[in-house]
């Protein structure tokens, strides 16, 4: 699904900000980039600024035009701080355009679409989109640079995206956090009871005092990483690991 969005970026004055757009498009996983006549590219700034993404910015497709660029779309979403009296549907909030695209993305290329750094899309080429979206900003100082607003509709798209059930996204999640086995937590309980009643805190089996030991642990919620700490803390304080 992801494949079949495309980022467009009409006419970019400085290579800097596709490289910049790339780098905010392979973050949240879209690789298709597509430069409507940009001023200088291929340029050394714009493969300096995607900064781990060069092969989005070596793969970009260069066209002449919107028309060509979009043309297999269904969906074409043009994005415009700049309210137009045009009969466009407009999307208030990036949100909804993001659950919007990537909906006719399941079947069909999408595209957004991201005009000048100066000026934006012309009138002539909102007419080749079916879409608008704004990004809210604040009213006093609303000004986005060209892959900052890249950057917050692709993360909205992403979102949309992961949150589909049928995305089978699994958020990476470091080694040291995953959750100790049934099996382990309950050599870790028989430790501690051992060392309890060893070191005299407890003189003889006292379930309700391990019962709440164990409620105490279960809302901690140790890691693997941790629960292997507090064993060899409990190793260290048993009686024949003195001396």
């Amino acid at each position: 699904m992801l494949s079949n969005i495309r980022i467009v970026l009409v006419q970019t004055y400085h290579p800097g900000n596709i490289g910049a757009s790339a780098r905010a498009m392979k973050t949240m996983g879209l690789t298709d980039l597509v430069l409507v006549n940009p001023r200088d590219f291929p340029h050394p700034e714009a493969s300096r600024l995607a900064a781990g993404a060069e092969d989005l910015v070596d793969a970009a497709r260069v066209v002449d035009s919107l028309q060509e660029a979009v043309s297999d779309c269904v969906q074409v979403i043009g994005a415009s701080a700049r309210l137009r009296s045009m009969p466009l549907p407009h999307f208030d909030e990036p949100a909804e355009m993001a659950e919007s695209l990537v909906t006719h993305a399941a079947g069909d290329p999408v595209a957004l679409v991201f005009g000048r750094e100066r000026f934006g899309l012309t009138n002539d080429e909102i007419r080749c989109c079916s879409h608008q979206v704004s990004i809210p900003a604040n009213p006093d100082y609303g000004v986005l640079n060209l892959s900052q607003a890249v950057q917050v509709l692709a993360y909205e798209t992403f979102r949309a995206w992961r949150q589909r059930p049928d995305s089978g996204f699994q958020a990476a999640r470091p080694a040291q956090d995953r959750q100790p086995t049934r099996e382990q937590l309950g050599h870790f309980h028989d430790h501690l009871s051992r060392l309890m009643q060893t070191s005299g805190f407890i003189t003889q089996p006292h379930a309700r005092t391990e019962e709440q030991l164990q409620a105490l642990f279960a809302r901690a919620q140790p890691s693997r990483k941790e629960l292997s700490l507090l064993r060899g803390l409990l190793s260290s304080l048993e009686p024949d690991a003195e001396g």
